[in-house]
Parts: structure tokens; sequence; C-alpha cells
């Protein structure tokens, strides 16, 4: 292995043998105490320090690193505090994550490091919103995010990097090829002879740069974080490494020729570098032993401190208070003035003024820009507020869902338009992986709204017409609205975005343009997890919500004989369970509508509360009517057969009659 100093001071030099020796030492150290029981998992980086510890000195302290779990390196050298690290892989109260994750599963704003989730891909995307908050605000600035050579097959990874390049994003992509993605070697995950190879497909700078060897990568690193600063763009690294232990502890390396393991062993990064060291009279054998004796002080003191830690405690309460960031909902109330307009109007209104509001919120879609959307809700946007904020995104929603996350983390607001909430499935792992779970885990808020066109009706088949609020119901950590007029579209909205929690604001799209009705013409909230209760009556309670509310509307107008409370439910998570209990008990009948499939849906979990909740009250079974079993069929005769409005007035009759 060849060194060149590159002009480094023999203090400098000394300091990148530090920075790889701290982290080995401590797995040493945890793979005792694993073998022990006293941790329960470890992801082993021997032999890959070099590329942690080089990457994360080459950057500054502001800016913004992913690592993995081969990356101890990054957080030593980020000098967050070792006791704090023990208590973390101990599940204990001075960790990060307050025992809910495990080993490297964090993050914390304090060090500007986002740790990884497990299915790793979206963390690249991440990356990119983070970057993006930067050149947004003109910060100097990059962000560096660690892969596996596994996770580039992954669809995230070639997302992150196409917006990347789309964008002109200041993101170091630093691929670790370690040869294998747990037992798969690297000749069964990709034809091209290098993984840097992959960057030209993107437009993308990409480098091949020797992982074992701390002074190319640290010297590397830091000529092209200064260029990359100065001339923003994406650079794709890959780090020629290799993996010594298992993937984790328990795997083994049985499958791993020996040969291999011989040939890497005696490229091991910190035994070649200290012979250096000590050729080049920079390091002698006292001050290594020094050294070494420091840091095993260090690293037993802070480790008492940790075993000294009591076992985590908690109940119920805490639990379920930190699923959500706390939000003090904050009521404004409309101003003289109003318009009759459509629901695609007020939701329209509702997001210019909230892009007024907060010059920290960018919109982020499929031809959302020039074009105003499918759905012209951002028709005139640009002019008024910038490509800069009004983005248009390449046909990936996984990694914008993900780059919604990263604005977040870095300060940043967003609106995300889910052309078709059909094709939320594209993006389904960050929203209910990432998204939903990370206040919970490390205190971190998604301050991301995703807007969900929805809804059949329209004539549009199976992939433009479902109505999938039940996806992210079933999900801690996401809120969800759906509103059913113009008005309550417009201050929902208003309150969605100014909540940090994550919300998926469903619109129903056969709404659009068929329902009017006087909107303030101001900026104003409506909370969410509020019910509204349209009609009174006091034979039977009707729940519903979206285009059920209409269809309810209108067969409530043609037979006058039903005595209905018809509450029309706006937002499903939070839900108003106190309003649907307070009209059950006093009609003791209900019939829930939802136009969503029967099976699995919202009506189906309220059916089953109510009957725990209001039991002594029911007068007749809960009746729930939903959609037939079936994907949305194109054809009008066949959709008007699949939703349930023309059954609706014969249940309404059963439960008058029972």
């Amino acid at each position: 292995m060849q060194f060149q100093h590159h002009g480094l001071s023999h203090e400098e030099l000394l300091d990148l043998y530090k920075a790889m020796l701290k982290p080995r030492m401590i797995e040493e150290k945890m793979l005792i105490l694993l073998r022990q029981g006293k941790i329960s998992k470890w992801f082993s980086g021997i032999g890959q320090e070099a590329i942690a510890a080089g990457v994360t000195l080459a950057l500054h302290p502001e800016e913004y690193i992913l690592p993995m779990h081969r990356n101890l390196g990054v957080f030593t050298n980020r000098n967050v505090p070792l006791n704090r690290l023990f208590s973390q892989w101990q599940g204990k109260k001075s960790g990060f994550t307050k025992g809910r994750d495990r080993s490297f599963h964090f993050g914390t704003q304090e060090y500007r490091i986002v740790g990884m989730i497990s299915h790793l891909g979206p963390q690249l995307g991440v990356a990119d919103g983070i970057a993006l908050a930067d050149r947004l605000r003109g910060n100097k600035r990059v962000t560096a995010v660690f892969t596996g050579e596994g996770a580039t097959s992954e669809g995230d990874f070639h997302e992150a990097l196409n917006i990347a390049a789309v964008w002109d994003l200041p993101v170091l992509f630093c691929v670790e090829n370690n040869g294998y993605g747990l037992s798969t070697p690297t000749s069964e995950q990709f034809r091209c002879k290098h993984i840097a190879d992959k960057g030209k497909g993107y437009g993308m700078e990409s480098y091949i740069i020797d992982g074992n060897n701390i002074l190319e990568v640290y010297s590397r690193l830091k000529a092209l974080t200064k260029s990359v600063r100065q001339r923003p763009r994406p650079l794709l690294l890959e780090f020629k490494t290799f993996r010594m232990r298992g993937h984790e502890e328990a795997s083994g390396t049985k499958y791993v020729p020996q040969h291999l393991l011989d040939e890497w062993a005696a490229r091991d990064p910190i035994e070649n570098y200290v012979a250096y060291l000590k050729e080049e009279k920079v390091l002698s054998e006292e001050a290594e032993v020094a050294i070494k004796k420091e840091f095993i002080h260090e690293i037993d003191e802070n480790l008492q401190l940790a075993f000294a830690e009591e076992p985590i405690q908690s109940n119920e309460s805490i639990e379920l208070n930190d699923v959500y960031k706390e939000f003090v909902y904050q009521y404004i109330k409309e101003k003289e003035g109003k318009s009759n307009i459509r629901l695609v109007d007020a939701i329209s209104a509702g997001l210019r003024q909230s892009m007024e509001k907060h010059d920290n919120l960018v919109i982020l879609g499929q031809d959302i820009a020039d074009y105003g959307g499918v759905f012209k809700v951002t028709e005139g946007f640009t002019e008024a507020f910038g490509k800069d904020r009004v983005r248009n995104t390449p046909i990936c929603e996984s990694a914008v869902v993900s780059a919604a996350m990263g604005l977040s983390i870095n300060g940043m607001k967003t609106v995300m338009e889910m052309q078709f909430a059909d094709f939320v499935s594209s993006g389904f792992n960050p929203i209910v992986n990432y998204l939903a779970k990370v206040h919970y885990r490390w205190n971190e808020p998604a301050d991301v709204v995703i807007r969900m066109p929805c809804g059949a009706g329209v004539g549009a088949g199976p992939f433009h017409s479902q109505t999938n609020e039940a996806w992210f119901t079933k999900t801690p950590g996401l809120k969800v609205v759906y509103p059913a007029f113009p008005y309550d579209a417009k201050g929902l909205l208003a309150t969605a975005i100014n909540d940090p929690n994550p919300v998926l604001f469903f619109e129903h799209k056969a709404l659009y343009r068929s329902i009017y009705q006087d909107v303030p013409d101001s900026y104003y909230t409506l909370p969410l997890g509020q019910a509204s209760l349209l009609k009174e009556g006091g034979d039977i309670t009707v729940v519903t919500y979206g285009a059920g509310v209409h269809w309810m509307l209108e067969i409530l107008d043609n037979n006058t004989h039903f005595k209905v409370d018809l509450i029309d439910l706006r937002s499903l998570q939070p839900l108003d369970w106190e309003t649907i209990y307070s009209s059950v008990r006093k009609t003791g009948k209900c019939l829930i509508v939802q136009e969503d499939t029967l099976f699995g849906g919202i009506a189906s979990d309220i059916s089953a509360t109510l009957m725990e909740k209001c039991f002594e009250f029911l007068d007749a079974p809960v009746k729930r009517i939903g959609s037939m079993e079936t994907p949305v069929p194109f054809a009008r005769t066949l959709e008007d057969i699949y939703l349930p409005k023309g059954r609706i007035v014969e249940v309404l009759n059963e439960l008058v009659n029972y």
C-alpha cells in the first residue's frame, strides 16, 4: 500500500491515525460485550475505518453526514460522547432513541448526523433534501451519505442519484464496496466493472478511491469537498474495501473464500498506516502505547457510565405522546370577504396563501411548475414563487418523499403532490417507515404534507381511482385528512402545513370541480381531528367522509323520512371519537359509509370501537357499507356497480325497521 502525505503536518498525520484507531478499539470492546450478552447486535466495520474517518474529517462540523452500520468513525470523529453511544447500544435513556431503536439507527441534530433505517435506500433521497435546503438558502455546504454496494441495486439509489444530478445538489454519494451484500458477492449484484461506472448514466462525476488508504481518502475528500462547495454538484464515490467480519456477527464469514480474507487482512488500513508512520518517524512505539492507553481509559470510563444507568423506564402515556411532535393548534379566524369557489380552487388558494406565509415552504411534484399540475392546483405558482420553491420532480415518488424528509431535517417545510393517490405505492416505504417513525425513534419531526388526489366516479380505472386512506390510518405517526367541502379543504390544508408532523391530505377528484361553496378569501385555519355535524336527526347516525358525504346529502334530500345525524369526519387521524360516541348514544343506530372497499377499511375500526364503547346504547347492529371487493373498474356502468352509493338507501331502511 502506497502512502503519500500530501503536505500534511505530523500532527495531522497522527490525527488521522487516532481517527481510525478509536472506532477500531471501541469495536473490539463491543465484540467482547456482544459475546457476554451485554449488547444485542453488532455490525462490524473492522477494515473499513479509513472511509468513515477520512470523509468525516474532510467535512465541516455544520455539514450533515448520513452514515450506516459500519461507520462508527463518523460518530467518534464528530465527537459524540462515548457514554451516550454505549447507552444507545444498550437501549438506555442517555442514548439517542429512548430505547426505541438499536445500534446506529438514530440521528442527532446536535452533531449533524442522520442515522439510517433498515431499508437502506431512502437515506440517499434524504441527503438530496438536506442538500437542496442548503442550496435554497445559499449555504456553501456538502452533504455526505453512505451506502453499501448491495443498496446500489435498490431503486432508491438510482432515483436519488437522478434527482441530485438534475438539481445539481452538493451530495457525496459514498459507496463502500466491501465485496458482499450480506452473503451475496458483487458478481451476483451487478455486471458493470465498477459501481462508479453507474454515475455515467446520470451525467455525474464519479471516482474510485482506495478505501483502505486513509491518506488517499482524506486528501481526495478534502479536494473534492472544496470543489463541490464552490460549484455545487453531486459526486459518486466508490470506496474499494472489504468486510473482514460477517454482515453482522451472527452471520459469520463461511461463505467468503479464505484467500480473500487473507489478501484483505494484509491491506488492513490501520496496521499499514502505523507502519508508514513509524517509517516516517511520525509515530514511536511509546507514543502508540500512550495513545492506546488513553483510548482504553476513555472507553472503560464511558462504559462504566453506561453500565451504571438503570434500565429505561416508560409508560403508555409517554410512549403515545412521543409518536407525534407536539403541535399547538392556532386558530386563525377568517376575515370578511368570501367567494363562491370549487374545491380545487380552495385547495389552490390555501396552498398559495401558505406559500406566502411560510418562506421556507417548498412544493414538490410531477408537472407542478409551469404546467400547474395535472389538476392545475399550482397554476401560476412559478410566476409567484419561482422554480426554486415550486419544483418539478422526475417520476420517482420514493426519492421525492425522502427528499421531503431531508428538507424537513434541514429546517424546511414541504408539500408534495402525489400526482394520483394510487401512485403513492411507489413512495410507500419512506412514508410508512421513515416519515411515520422518525419522531418516535429520535425526536425528529417530519414536516411534510403529501397531497393525495384520489377517488372513483370519474371513469379513470384501476390505477387512477383508489381511495387508499386505510393504508395510512393504520400506521402510527401519520396524520390523515380527507375534506369534502371547499371551506374545510382550505382551512384544514393550512393547518396541515403548520403542523410539523407528516400529513396525508386526501382530495377527491370527483369533487374538485363539482362542489362549490362560499369560502373566505383570507387565510384561516381549522383544527384537525374535529368532525362536522351536517344534519341532526334522532333515528340513525351516519358517519362518512369524502364523496360519501355528498352521496348522503343527496339521499337525505330525496328521502326526507330518514331522520339522521350526518357526521362528516373531515379528519381520519386524529379521529373525532367523541362526536361519534355522542351521536350514537343519542340515536342507538349507526351506519358507516366509506368509498374504499369494505374489508380492512376505517369503517371496520369505527364499528368495532362502537361495539366496545357504546354497546349498551345500541338498538341495532352497527352497519358498514363500502365498495365492492374488486379493483376500481373503468366503464361507468361497472363503476356504478362497484361504488356503494346505490346500496345505501336499502341499508338505511334496514336500520330504521330493525
